[in-house]
């Protein structure tokens, strides 16, 4: 469902970057942390309000984006999002890490942030 390459917001691939130099948590990693905060949260995407642009240079894999949790995350991405097209989805995912990653970002340490998830 989702294709095999993808990437952020400029925006959010720093927020990822500066939260791997203070916990060492790669930003894939944070990434998926960020988006099952973002679902867990209620936040809900909506393309209408999209005005984000996926222009981070950090271009990886599905499989290095999502790890073990690729079929999961695509599951929940349909489940919310059964109307929208393959291009939409691939934002959703986005927004999602983005919006996640706003409540994990200030953690300055490894314990700091596995205290508060």
């Amino acid at each position: 469902m989702l294709p095999n390459r993808m990437q952020l917001s400029r925006q959010t691939e720093e927020q990822l970057k500066k939260l791997k130099g203070y916990t060492g948590i790669t930003p894939n990693v944070a990434a998926r942390l960020a988006f099952f905060r973002s679902v867990e949260s209620g936040f809900r995407y909506s393309p209408e309000r999209d005005n984000k642009k996926l222009d981070g240079l950090l271009v990886l894999d599905k499989i290095t984006w999502l790890g073990e949790t690729t079929q999961i995350t695509e599951l929940v991405l349909k489940m919310f999002y059964a109307e929208l097209n393959h291009t939409d989805l691939i934002k959703a995912w986005a927004a999602h890490v983005d919006d996640g990653v706003a409540s994990i970002r200030n953690h300055r340490s490894i314990n700091e942030l596995t205290r508060f998830l």
